[in-house]
């Protein structure tokens, strides 16, 4: 169960700092029709999880109504929707309010969870203040704001949705599922969008760029999240979401896009803080659920 636990700290942490690196690479295919783009990153993603479900040896499973609505909603809400939701957010008033309501992802999931312990709350909400303050505190108009909610919605459906699914399923299958569902509903987003004009040739940058976001930020990235989703729980796995906007400020360090700021360490320190408050929470419940026992 230890293990278990430390596995499931150590994947979502990856898989929120694997999500948080799109930041830096965003500006590769920035050019490229933004729809027609996650067609495309959804796509080479499904071929890849298909091909390694072939490989493991995974059948396909057999769903129930209510399993298949929760897949079909964890597809619509947590990888269309949320998608657009950002994009059409930003387009609105830049990426500063979206990436502040997101940074509320910690303590939406914590209060999802059921009844939280009151150190995870506390947790989740020192995590949302380092990432608010990481992010930017965000200004915008109601439409922006508006589609901010709706992201945030998303974001939540992502990992609320895929839990009655995993126990059956599996990270992989789930992962497999959702993105294959995911690629025609883009495509009929991007048409509406932009027309035939959603595809074009990519460049070489873009085509690194989109492989880059398909392979890590999409299949590697699900996969950590969705095993260590089980094993954390919706309160405690959310803590790491607030790991966002610190990877992008790693990853634009690196790649020496912009250099952090002092506001930005701040927010950095405070997330990893939230964190190890949120966590600290299971080790007293344990605690306390040893000592009836000793006695």
């Amino acid at each position: 169960m230890r293990n278990g636990m430390k596995n499931g700290i150590v994947g979502a942490a990856a898989a929120m700092f694997l999500v948080g690196t799109l930041a830096g690479v965003s500006g590769l295919v920035g050019a490229y029709p933004i729809y027609g783009g996650q067609a495309v990153r959804y796509l080479v993603a499904s071929v890849i999880l298909l091909v390694i479900t072939r490989v493991l040896g995974l059948r396909f499973v057999r769903m129930t109504w209510r399993e298949s609505l929760c897949l079909l909603g964890l597809t619509l809400l947590g990888l269309v929707f949320f998608n657009v939701a950002v994009v059409e957010s930003t387009r609105a008033s830049g990426p500063a309010l979206v990436g502040t309501v997101l940074g509320t992802v910690p303590l939406a999931l914590a209060l999802a969870g059921g009844r939280p312990a009151p150190r995870l709350l506390v947790g989740a909400g020192v995590v949302v203040a380092g990432a608010t303050l990481a992010t930017g505190l965000g200004s915008g108009t109601q439409e922006s704001l508006l589609w901010a909610l709706g992201a945030l919605v998303g974001e939540v459906s992502f990992s609320l949705l895929a839990i009655p699914l995993l126990p059956k399923l599996g990270p992989i299958r789930v992962s497999a599922y959702s993105t294959t569902l995911a690629v025609p509903m883009l495509a009929v987003v991007g048409l509406a969008d932009a027309g035939t004009g959603m595809l074009r040739v990519p460049t070489l940058a873009e085509a690194l760029g989109f492989a880059y976001l398909a392979v890590v930020v999409t299949v590697v990235a699900f996969f950590l999240w969705y095993t260590s989703l089980p094993k954390l729980g919706p309160g405690r796995a959310g803590l790491f979401a607030g790991l966002i906007p610190v990877a992008a400020i790693v990853t634009g360090a690196v790649l020496g896009v912009a250099m952090p700021t002092a506001y930005d360490l701040l927010g950095a320190g405070l997330v990893v803080a939230g964190i190890l408050i949120g966590l600290s929470a299971e080790r007293a419940g344990a605690r306390a659920a040893v000592r009836p026992s000793e006695a």
